[in-house]
């Protein structure tokens, strides 16, 4: 709550890193249960993994329930996990392929050539627990908002998709990892997702006028140790990638409260806005990332919440 008593304008922005972003969706499942008493969910940004969470919670909050946002976020990542015979046994074998890959070297196989089941099976998902047809029917002036990165293979340009914009296609292409899933099409374009360019989209977010953006950092700033294993190195090729253009954009905002504060920048467009992290700190492998076994799927949900807490306690 603001001192003058109103309510604290948040803006949550996702960052992307596969399944470790169960982690993410406890976050927001702990944040909705306190949205609305003290604070007030105006936007919401994503990239990959976290764009689908992202877009969970706010079409959640369009159908004009924090509890609905939970529930989907709830059975989005129980029917993502690998619960039947079939898809634990291919999950295990992927996640066991995938760490294997580190000791010995495994030839990496276009998604191009073969079926592309992954991609279609994640559509199917997506549009079981959100009517995209019906987001245009849900926004109003009051709605938040909600911004998810992706990039443009062809020209490289980053492109951000928004409210109205918002599509299966352009959740897909926001979660097409190369090494995965095909490239996206979208019109003339083709795209992969945003961990190269925004992860996530933050400086877009304060036109939606946040008294603070709130980050759930998925990728760890430091490691103990040196990476020297090609898995290690790869994990930390990725994540200091991803924290990369995420500083890039934390950078954006804090140069603009910095001008705002010395009286350079007299625009009413802009206020001062203070970034908060919560962080994820386990040191999980990149293995980890592909990994839907339902054990650690709900056993990173729970370790969100529990942070989420920490962080509300701090907060308050």
């Amino acid at each position: 709550m603001r001192e003058n008593g109103e309510k604290r304008r948040v803006a949550l922005a996702c960052q992307g890193g596969g399944s470790h972003t169960a982690f993410t969706a406890g976050v927001l499942k702990r944040i909705l249960k306190q949205a609305g008493e003290e604070l007030e969910i105006v936007a919401l940004s994503g990239t990959s993994g976290g764009a689908i969470c992202a877009l969970l919670t706010w079409y959640g909050l369009l159908l004009g329930s924090q509890q609905k946002a939970i529930e989907l976020l709830d059975t989005f990542w129980r029917d993502n996990s690998a619960t039947s015979c079939w898809d634990s046994y291919l999950n295990n074998s992927l996640v066991w392929a995938s760490r294997l890959s580190s000791v010995f070297s495994l030839p990496e196989v276009s998604p191009y050539f073969y079926p592309n089941w992954g991609q279609q099976i994640l559509k199917q998902l997506l549009k079981k627990h959100v009517r995209f047809d019906k987001i245009g029917e849900l926004l109003d002036e009051s709605s938040p908002v909600l911004i998810v990165g992706a990039v443009n293979v062809l020209d490289g340009r980053f492109k951000v998709f928004k409210n109205a914009e918002i599509t299966l296609e352009a959740i897909l292409a926001s979660a097409a990892i190369p090494i995965l899933f095909r490239a996206v099409r979208i019109g003339q374009a083709a795209f992969w997702d945003g961990l190269f360019t925004q992860n996530p989209p933050i400086r877009d977010l304060p036109d939606a006028k946040p008294d603070e953006i709130w980050v759930i950092q998925i990728e760890p700033p430091a490691r103990k140790e040196e990476p020297k294993s090609v898995e290690d190195i790869r994990d930390r090729r990725t994540e200091l990638s991803g924290n990369l253009s995420l500083e890039q954009e934390i950078h954006f905002i804090e140069k603009i409260n910095q001008l705002l504060q010395s009286k350079l920048l007299i625009d009413s467009k802009y206020k001062p806005i203070e970034v908060k992290r919560i962080m994820m700190l386990r040191e999980l492998d990149y293995s980890s990332k592909i990994d839907r076994s339902p054990s650690f799927i709900q056993s990173m949900m729970a370790y969100g919440e529990t942070e989420a807490e920490t962080f509300l306690k701090s907060y308050q």
